[in-house]
Protein backbone atom coordinates (compact mmCIF):
# COMPACT_ATOMS: atom_id res chain seq x y z
CA UNK A 1 0.00 0.00 0.00
CA UNK A 2 1.11 3.56 -0.61
CA UNK A 3 2.03 5.88 2.23
CA UNK A 4 -0.70 8.24 3.44
CA UNK A 5 -0.18 11.63 5.03
CA UNK A 6 -1.43 12.20 8.56
CA UNK A 7 -1.17 15.76 9.85
CA UNK A 8 -0.76 16.45 13.56
CA UNK A 9 -0.75 19.43 15.88
CA UNK A 10 0.02 19.40 19.58
CA UNK A 11 -1.96 21.30 22.19
CA UNK A 12 0.51 24.07 22.96
CA UNK A 13 -0.96 27.53 22.51
CA UNK A 14 0.07 31.18 22.53
CA UNK A 15 -1.90 34.42 22.98
CA UNK A 16 -2.03 34.63 19.19
CA UNK A 17 -2.98 31.00 18.51
CA UNK A 18 -5.60 29.14 20.50
CA UNK A 19 -6.70 25.54 19.96
CA UNK A 20 -9.53 26.50 17.63
CA UNK A 21 -7.08 28.39 15.45
CA UNK A 22 -4.76 25.39 15.49
CA UNK A 23 -7.60 23.08 14.42
CA UNK A 24 -8.39 25.37 11.48
CA UNK A 25 -4.73 25.52 10.42
CA UNK A 26 -4.47 21.74 10.75
CA UNK A 27 -7.39 20.87 8.47
CA UNK A 28 -6.36 23.46 5.90
CA UNK A 29 -2.77 22.22 5.87
CA UNK A 30 -4.09 18.66 5.55
CA UNK A 31 -5.87 19.77 2.37
CA UNK A 32 -9.54 19.87 3.27
CA UNK A 33 -10.05 22.67 0.71
CA UNK A 34 -9.09 20.20 -2.05
CA UNK A 35 -12.68 18.95 -1.81
CA UNK A 36 -15.27 20.87 -3.84
CA UNK A 37 -17.79 21.82 -1.13
CA UNK A 38 -19.82 24.31 -3.17
CA UNK A 39 -23.52 23.76 -2.38
CA UNK A 40 -22.79 20.20 -1.19
CA UNK A 41 -24.56 18.59 1.76
CA UNK A 42 -21.84 17.63 4.24
CA UNK A 43 -22.49 15.15 7.03
CA UNK A 44 -20.18 15.83 9.96
CA UNK A 45 -20.31 12.53 11.84
CA UNK A 46 -19.70 13.14 15.54
CA UNK A 47 -20.57 11.43 18.81
CA UNK A 48 -22.67 13.78 20.94
CA UNK A 49 -21.81 11.90 24.14
CA UNK A 50 -24.15 10.13 26.53
CA UNK A 51 -25.25 12.65 29.20
CA UNK A 52 -23.03 12.25 32.24
CA UNK A 53 -20.01 11.43 30.08
CA UNK A 54 -17.67 14.42 29.74
CA UNK A 55 -14.97 12.96 27.50
CA UNK A 56 -16.67 13.77 24.17
CA UNK A 57 -15.35 16.40 21.76
CA UNK A 58 -16.14 19.96 22.83
CA UNK A 59 -18.84 21.63 20.69
CA UNK A 60 -16.46 24.56 20.11
CA UNK A 61 -14.31 22.41 17.84
CA UNK A 62 -17.34 21.36 15.81
CA UNK A 63 -18.42 24.99 15.43
CA UNK A 64 -15.01 26.03 14.09
CA UNK A 65 -14.97 23.17 11.57
CA UNK A 66 -18.51 24.09 10.50
CA UNK A 67 -17.35 27.66 9.88
CA UNK A 68 -14.42 26.43 7.77
CA UNK A 69 -16.78 24.32 5.66
CA UNK A 70 -19.34 27.08 5.28
CA UNK A 71 -16.62 29.44 4.09
CA UNK A 72 -15.88 26.84 1.40
CA UNK A 73 -19.53 26.92 0.29
CA UNK A 74 -20.75 23.76 2.04
CA UNK A 75 -24.12 22.99 3.63
CA UNK A 76 -22.89 21.11 6.73
CA UNK A 77 -24.86 19.43 9.48
CA UNK A 78 -23.83 17.56 12.63
CA UNK A 79 -25.16 14.03 12.79
CA UNK A 80 -25.19 10.66 14.53
CA UNK A 81 -27.44 7.59 14.52
CA UNK A 82 -29.53 6.17 17.34
CA UNK A 83 -28.20 3.46 19.63
CA UNK A 84 -29.26 -0.16 19.95
CA UNK A 85 -28.77 -0.29 23.72
CA UNK A 86 -30.71 1.50 26.42
CA UNK A 87 -29.79 5.05 27.24
CA UNK A 88 -30.70 8.59 26.28
CA UNK A 89 -29.77 8.33 22.61
CA UNK A 90 -31.91 5.37 21.47
CA UNK A 91 -34.48 7.57 19.68
CA UNK A 92 -34.24 10.92 17.94
CA UNK A 93 -36.27 12.85 20.52
CA UNK A 94 -34.08 11.82 23.46
CA UNK A 95 -30.97 11.89 21.28
CA UNK A 96 -31.50 15.53 20.32
CA UNK A 97 -32.16 16.47 23.94
CA UNK A 98 -28.92 14.74 24.91
CA UNK A 99 -27.01 16.54 22.16
CA UNK A 100 -28.36 19.91 23.32
CA UNK A 101 -27.57 19.08 26.95
CA UNK A 102 -23.98 18.47 25.91
CA UNK A 103 -23.80 21.73 23.98
CA UNK A 104 -24.57 20.68 20.40
CA UNK A 105 -27.34 22.81 18.92
CA UNK A 106 -27.83 25.10 15.91
CA UNK A 107 -26.84 28.20 17.88
CA UNK A 108 -23.60 26.80 19.28
CA UNK A 109 -22.59 24.85 16.19
CA UNK A 110 -23.79 27.26 13.53
CA UNK A 111 -25.57 24.45 11.67
CA UNK A 112 -28.41 21.98 12.10
CA UNK A 113 -28.16 18.86 14.25
CA UNK A 114 -29.80 15.87 12.55
CA UNK A 115 -30.30 12.31 13.84
CA UNK A 116 -29.50 10.38 10.69
CA UNK A 117 -31.76 7.33 11.08
CA UNK A 118 -34.92 9.12 12.19
CA UNK A 119 -37.19 9.08 15.21
CA UNK A 120 -37.07 5.34 15.88
CA UNK A 121 -33.95 4.36 13.98
CA UNK A 122 -35.87 3.00 11.01
CA UNK A 123 -34.88 5.62 8.43
CA UNK A 124 -31.96 4.11 6.54
CA UNK A 125 -30.58 3.24 3.10
CA UNK A 126 -29.14 -0.14 2.19
CA UNK A 127 -25.85 0.38 0.38
CA UNK A 128 -24.73 -2.71 -1.50
CA UNK A 129 -21.06 -3.55 -1.19
CA UNK A 130 -21.23 -7.37 -1.34
CA UNK A 131 -18.96 -7.65 1.68
CA UNK A 132 -17.81 -10.90 3.18
CA UNK A 133 -19.81 -10.25 6.35
CA UNK A 134 -22.34 -7.57 5.37
CA UNK A 135 -23.81 -7.53 1.87
CA UNK A 136 -25.78 -4.28 2.10
CA UNK A 137 -25.07 -2.22 5.24
CA UNK A 138 -27.99 -0.24 6.65
CA UNK A 139 -26.77 3.36 6.87
CA UNK A 140 -28.70 6.24 8.45
CA UNK A 141 -30.55 8.01 5.65
CA UNK A 142 -29.24 11.52 6.32
CA UNK A 143 -25.68 10.22 6.13
CA UNK A 144 -26.38 8.10 3.07
CA UNK A 145 -27.98 11.10 1.34
CA UNK A 146 -25.06 13.43 2.10
CA UNK A 147 -22.68 14.36 -0.70
CA UNK A 148 -19.55 14.49 1.48
CA UNK A 149 -18.58 12.76 4.74
CA UNK A 150 -16.46 14.40 7.44
CA UNK A 151 -15.73 12.51 10.65
CA UNK A 152 -14.81 14.14 13.95
CA UNK A 153 -13.53 11.39 16.22
CA UNK A 154 -12.78 11.25 19.92
CA UNK A 155 -9.96 8.72 20.14
CA UNK A 156 -10.38 6.44 23.16
CA UNK A 157 -10.65 2.82 24.25
CA UNK A 158 -13.59 0.60 23.41
CA UNK A 159 -14.73 -2.48 25.27
CA UNK A 160 -15.54 -4.54 22.15
CA UNK A 161 -13.50 -3.06 19.30
CA UNK A 162 -10.35 -2.31 21.34
CA UNK A 163 -10.35 1.39 20.58
CA UNK A 164 -12.71 3.87 18.99
CA UNK A 165 -11.41 6.15 16.26
CA UNK A 166 -12.39 7.08 12.71
CA UNK A 167 -13.39 3.58 11.58
CA UNK A 168 -15.50 2.92 14.67
CA UNK A 169 -17.16 6.35 14.47
CA UNK A 170 -18.04 5.76 10.83
CA UNK A 171 -18.76 2.04 10.70
CA UNK A 172 -20.75 1.58 13.87
CA UNK A 173 -21.80 5.17 14.40
CA UNK A 174 -23.40 5.57 10.96
CA UNK A 175 -25.32 2.29 11.20
CA UNK A 176 -29.05 2.59 11.77
CA UNK A 177 -30.54 0.73 14.73
CA UNK A 178 -31.15 -2.22 12.40
CA UNK A 179 -27.60 -1.91 11.13
CA UNK A 180 -26.23 -2.01 14.65
CA UNK A 181 -28.25 -5.18 15.19
CA UNK A 182 -26.51 -6.67 12.14
CA UNK A 183 -23.13 -5.65 13.52
CA UNK A 184 -23.88 -7.40 16.80
CA UNK A 185 -26.00 -10.30 15.52
CA UNK A 186 -23.27 -12.89 16.09
CA UNK A 187 -22.42 -11.46 19.48
CA UNK A 188 -25.01 -13.07 21.73
CA UNK A 189 -23.20 -13.29 25.07
CA UNK A 190 -23.23 -16.07 27.60
CA UNK A 191 -23.08 -16.14 31.39
CA UNK A 192 -20.19 -17.71 33.28
CA UNK A 193 -22.11 -18.80 36.36
CA UNK A 194 -18.94 -19.32 38.36
CA UNK A 195 -17.92 -15.70 37.84
CA UNK A 196 -21.40 -14.13 38.10
CA UNK A 197 -21.94 -12.36 41.44
CA UNK A 198 -25.67 -11.71 40.99
CA UNK A 199 -25.13 -7.96 41.26
CA UNK A 200 -28.15 -7.30 39.00
CA UNK A 201 -26.42 -4.56 36.99
CA UNK A 202 -26.84 -6.40 33.68
CA UNK A 203 -30.53 -6.99 34.46
CA UNK A 204 -31.18 -3.32 35.13
CA UNK A 205 -29.42 -2.10 32.01
CA UNK A 206 -30.60 -4.63 29.40
CA UNK A 207 -32.63 -2.64 26.87
CA UNK A 208 -34.53 -5.73 25.75
CA UNK A 209 -35.45 -7.34 29.11
CA UNK A 210 -33.43 -10.37 28.08
CA UNK A 211 -31.66 -11.01 31.42
CA UNK A 212 -32.98 -12.06 34.80
CA UNK A 213 -31.57 -13.58 37.99
CA UNK A 214 -32.52 -17.18 38.63
CA UNK A 215 -33.26 -18.81 41.99
CA UNK A 216 -29.53 -19.08 42.66
CA UNK A 217 -29.07 -15.34 42.00
CA UNK A 218 -27.14 -16.00 38.83
CA UNK A 219 -27.84 -14.10 35.61
CA UNK A 220 -29.64 -15.96 32.85
CA UNK A 221 -30.17 -14.78 29.27
CA UNK A 222 -33.40 -15.22 27.33
CA UNK A 223 -32.03 -15.72 23.82
CA UNK A 224 -35.46 -15.16 22.29
CA UNK A 225 -35.14 -11.55 23.45
CA UNK A 226 -31.35 -11.02 23.28
CA UNK A 227 -30.19 -8.98 20.28
CA UNK A 228 -26.49 -9.36 21.01
CA UNK A 229 -25.74 -5.69 21.67
CA UNK A 230 -23.09 -6.67 24.21
CA UNK A 231 -24.03 -4.12 26.86
CA UNK A 232 -24.03 -6.80 29.59
CA UNK A 233 -20.50 -7.85 28.59
CA UNK A 234 -19.27 -4.27 28.77
CA UNK A 235 -21.04 -3.61 32.10
CA UNK A 236 -20.00 -6.71 34.01
CA UNK A 237 -17.17 -6.02 36.45
CA UNK A 238 -16.67 -9.71 37.27
CA UNK A 239 -16.39 -11.24 33.78
CA UNK A 240 -19.66 -13.02 34.44
CA UNK A 241 -21.09 -11.92 31.08
CA UNK A 242 -18.72 -12.84 28.26
CA UNK A 243 -18.82 -12.97 24.47
CA UNK A 244 -20.45 -16.10 23.09
CA UNK A 245 -18.54 -18.99 21.60
CA UNK A 246 -17.68 -18.54 17.96
CA UNK A 247 -17.86 -14.76 18.16
CA UNK A 248 -14.81 -12.56 18.29
CA UNK A 249 -13.72 -8.97 18.48
CA UNK A 250 -12.12 -9.54 15.08
CA UNK A 251 -15.48 -10.35 13.48
CA UNK A 252 -17.05 -7.21 14.92
CA UNK A 253 -14.17 -5.09 13.63
CA UNK A 254 -14.46 -6.68 10.18
CA UNK A 255 -18.14 -5.74 10.07
CA UNK A 256 -17.34 -2.20 11.21
CA UNK A 257 -14.86 -1.95 8.34
CA UNK A 258 -17.46 -3.06 5.81
CA UNK A 259 -19.99 -0.58 7.16
CA UNK A 260 -17.33 2.14 6.87
CA UNK A 261 -16.81 1.11 3.26
CA UNK A 262 -20.53 1.58 2.62
CA UNK A 263 -20.59 5.00 4.31
CA UNK A 264 -17.68 6.34 2.26
CA UNK A 265 -18.47 4.61 -1.06
CA UNK A 266 -18.07 7.07 -3.92
CA UNK A 267 -17.97 10.15 -1.67
CA UNK A 268 -15.23 12.65 -0.87
CA UNK A 269 -14.30 12.26 2.79
CA UNK A 270 -11.99 13.74 5.40
CA UNK A 271 -11.29 12.81 9.03
CA UNK A 272 -10.17 14.56 12.21
CA UNK A 273 -9.28 12.77 15.45
CA UNK A 274 -8.90 14.34 18.88
CA UNK A 275 -6.41 12.45 21.02
CA UNK A 276 -7.63 14.01 24.25
CA UNK A 277 -9.35 12.61 27.33
CA UNK A 278 -8.32 9.16 26.13
CA UNK A 279 -10.77 7.31 28.34
CA UNK A 280 -10.65 3.51 28.67
CA UNK A 281 -14.13 3.01 27.23
CA UNK A 282 -16.62 4.50 24.79
CA UNK A 283 -18.46 7.82 25.08
CA UNK A 284 -21.70 5.80 25.00
CA UNK A 285 -21.48 5.30 28.76
CA UNK A 286 -23.08 7.83 31.10
CA UNK A 287 -19.68 8.27 32.76
CA UNK A 288 -16.06 8.43 31.67
CA UNK A 289 -13.22 6.95 33.66
CA UNK A 290 -9.96 8.86 34.08
CA UNK A 291 -7.82 9.29 30.96
CA UNK A 292 -5.02 6.75 30.54
CA UNK A 293 -2.46 9.03 28.84
CA UNK A 294 -1.85 12.78 28.69
CA UNK A 295 -3.75 14.81 26.11
CA UNK A 296 -1.64 14.50 22.97
CA UNK A 297 -3.14 16.61 20.19
CA UNK A 298 -5.30 16.63 17.06
CA UNK A 299 -4.66 14.66 13.85
CA UNK A 300 -6.26 14.85 10.41
CA UNK A 301 -6.12 12.87 7.17
CA UNK A 302 -8.02 11.85 4.07
CA UNK A 303 -7.19 8.25 5.06
CA UNK A 304 -9.16 6.91 8.06
CA UNK A 305 -7.00 3.79 8.34
CA UNK A 306 -3.74 5.73 8.48
CA UNK A 307 -5.34 8.14 10.94
CA UNK A 308 -6.38 5.35 13.31
CA UNK A 309 -2.97 3.70 13.03
CA UNK A 310 -1.18 6.98 13.77
CA UNK A 311 -3.39 7.68 16.79
CA UNK A 312 -2.92 4.25 18.30
CA UNK A 313 0.83 4.51 17.73
CA UNK A 314 0.93 7.86 19.56
CA UNK A 315 -0.98 6.40 22.49
CA UNK A 316 1.34 3.40 22.54
CA UNK A 317 4.41 5.63 22.74
CA UNK A 318 2.93 7.89 25.44
CA UNK A 319 3.45 7.29 29.16
CA UNK A 320 0.44 6.56 31.33
CA UNK A 321 -0.63 9.09 33.92
CA UNK A 322 -1.68 8.37 37.48
CA UNK A 323 -5.13 7.83 38.85
CA UNK A 324 -6.56 5.54 36.17
CA UNK A 325 -7.27 1.89 35.55
CA UNK A 326 -3.86 1.22 33.98
CA UNK A 327 -1.96 2.97 36.75
CA UNK A 328 -3.79 0.88 39.35
CA UNK A 329 -3.03 -2.36 37.51
CA UNK A 330 0.59 -1.43 36.72
CA UNK A 331 1.92 0.69 39.59
CA UNK A 332 5.39 2.18 39.17
CA UNK A 333 5.31 1.52 35.40
CA UNK A 334 5.10 4.20 32.74
CA UNK A 335 4.28 1.75 29.89
CA UNK A 336 5.86 3.80 27.10
CA UNK A 337 5.87 1.64 23.98
CA UNK A 338 3.33 -0.80 25.43
CA UNK A 339 -0.01 -1.50 23.70
CA UNK A 340 -2.36 0.00 26.26
CA UNK A 341 -5.75 -0.85 24.76
CA UNK A 342 -4.82 -4.52 24.75
CA UNK A 343 -4.01 -4.29 28.46
CA UNK A 344 -7.36 -2.68 29.22
CA UNK A 345 -9.45 -4.94 26.95
CA UNK A 346 -7.46 -8.18 26.53
CA UNK A 347 -10.23 -9.97 24.60
CA UNK A 348 -10.20 -7.39 21.79
CA UNK A 349 -8.09 -7.25 18.64
CA UNK A 350 -8.07 -3.81 17.04
CA UNK A 351 -5.10 -4.69 14.84
CA UNK A 352 -7.15 -7.28 12.93
CA UNK A 353 -9.66 -4.52 12.17
CA UNK A 354 -7.02 -2.18 10.73
CA UNK A 355 -5.51 -5.02 8.72
CA UNK A 356 -8.88 -5.92 7.19
CA UNK A 357 -9.69 -2.26 6.52
CA UNK A 358 -6.50 -2.04 4.51
CA UNK A 359 -7.34 -5.25 2.66
CA UNK A 360 -10.74 -3.97 1.50
CA UNK A 361 -9.32 -0.69 0.26
CA UNK A 362 -10.29 1.78 2.99
CA UNK A 363 -6.75 3.10 3.30
CA UNK A 364 -3.18 2.32 4.28
CA UNK A 365 -1.61 1.51 7.64
CA UNK A 366 1.63 3.02 6.34
CA UNK A 367 1.75 6.74 6.97
CA UNK A 368 3.94 9.81 7.26
CA UNK A 369 3.23 11.97 10.29
CA UNK A 370 3.53 15.65 9.41
CA UNK A 371 3.58 18.13 12.29
CA UNK A 372 1.75 21.40 11.77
Amino acid sequence: MSTSNVYFTNLRTTPNSNLLDKLERLVKRAGINQIDFKNQFVAIKIHFGEPGNLAYIRPNYAARLVKVLQDLGAKPFLTDCNTLYSGRRSNAVDHLHSAMENGFNPLSAGCNVIIADGVKGTDYREIEIDGQYCKAPKIGAAIADADIIISMNHFKGHEQAGFGGALKNLGMGCASVGGKLELHCASQPRIDTDACKGCNVCVKHCAHDAIHLNANRKAEIDYDRCVGCGQCVALCQYEGAVMGEGDTSERLNYKIDEYTKAVLAGKPNFHVSFIMNVSPECDCWNHNDAAIVPDLGIAASFDPVALDQACVDMVRRAPIIGGNTLAEAHPHEHLEGVEKFQLIHPDTNWEAGLRYAEEIGLGSRTYELITV
